[in-house]
């Protein structure tokens, strides 16, 4: 399918129900009525038409090393690329809009009014068919025993060191985890002695984000919203201001970018990579990545990130913004 027959079918049906309306950037207007479809703008040409940014849910061009908030997919790839999205968004219509509705939303917000409208988008999507039949069609690893202390919290001087210390479930962020860490960086905000924190991964990486074999395990789904908003870890890291750091190595995946991108210090190793890869569940981030990513990024490159599903490398995080420095450990 080329790009024109996606411009066709998708300017045809997309306000009718379709989830994207993929359209001319250098062209469209974004009409008075409301749109239920996110709006892709596409620049096949490299041109980088001027634009009213927020019209659009995302652009694309074929330019390498686009300024924000294109996202550059190169001449060689673009037609697969603009394919590719929307067909992640036919594939899981309501969960493609919902995340570009949140993004829109909660790029207005402060961040725990954003926190507060992700979690309950999250919560709707928990209990949505596109969800279930994620759920039918996988079968996740039977749950592991947690370790004895899944996040160490170790005192020197001055300096909190907390370390997610799962590495044989790759620091899998677990209800427990969850618990703990949210505990640790309570207590932080509480010393009045006021100490640097530093959030890190234990073994190959920093975290895979959520664990699978919890996903759709709440039976109920409002308290489930109210748990996520009074143990909300990425909340906590971001009301720790410059005393908190994150140092990422290795997969950064979910939940595991999602809460790291509320520090205000961001430091990655050079294997480290990021991924959202929520929307192929059926699902948008649930902790944080919609209001944190976006506000590191952008909200068109975050649901770049979402529509596609694709990692990012430590050097196009940093030039996105997502990470401040790259550092290899000594």
């Amino acid at each position: 399918m080329t790009i024109a027959d996606h411009l066709d079918a998708d300017r045809l049906s997309a306000p009718g129900g379709a989830p994207v309306l993929v359209v001319d950037a250098a062209t469209w207007q974004r009409p008075v009525a409301p749109i239920q479809a996110a709006v892709i703008g596409l620049d096949p040409d490299g041109a980088l038409p001027l634009v009213a940014t927020d019209d659009f849910d995302l652009l694309v061009t074929a330019t390498e090393n686009a300024p924000r908030p294109w996202v550059s997919v190169g001449k060689q790839r673009f037609d697969k690329s603009v394919a590719q999205l929307t067909d992640a968004a036919h594939a899981n219509p309501l969960a493609a809009t919902i995340a570009a509705q949140v993004l829109r939303l909660t790029a207005k917000l402060p961040l725990s009014d954003a926190l507060a409208v992700e979690s309950l988008a999250y919560s709707a999507l928990l209990g949505g068919e596109e969800f279930r039949r994620w759920r039918a069609r996988s079968a996740p690893d039977a749950p592991t025993l947690p370790p004895v202390e899944p996040v160490i919290a170790a005192r020197q001087d001055d300096r909190l060191t907390l370390t997610l210390n799962d590495p044989a479930n790759r620091n899998a962020m677990t209800a427990i985890m969850r618990d703990a860490l949210y505990e640790a960086l309570a207590n932080a905000l509480d010393d009045p002695t006021r100490p640097a924190v530093t959030l890190q991964g234990a073994g190959r990486c920093f975290s895979t984000g959520g664990a699978l074999a919890e996903f759709g395990t709440a039976t109920d789904l409002a308290e489930a919203h109210a748990v996520r908003m009074l143990h909300s870890c990425a909340r906590a890291l971001d009301a720790l201001g410059e005393r908190g750091t994150v140092r990422l190595h290795g997969a950064c995946v979910g939940s595991g970018i999602e809460v790291a991108a509320a520090a205000h210090h961001r430091i990655a190793a050079s294997d480290a990579w990021f991924q959202l890869p929520e929307l192929a569940m059926g699902l948008i981030p649930g902790a944080g990545g919609t209001a944190t990513v976006a506000r590191a990024i952008g909200r068109h490159r975050s649901y770049w990130m979402l529509l596609s599903g694709k990692r990012i490398d430590a050097r196009i995080a940093s030039e996105w913004g997502l990470i401040h420095a790259i550092e290899d450990a000594a």
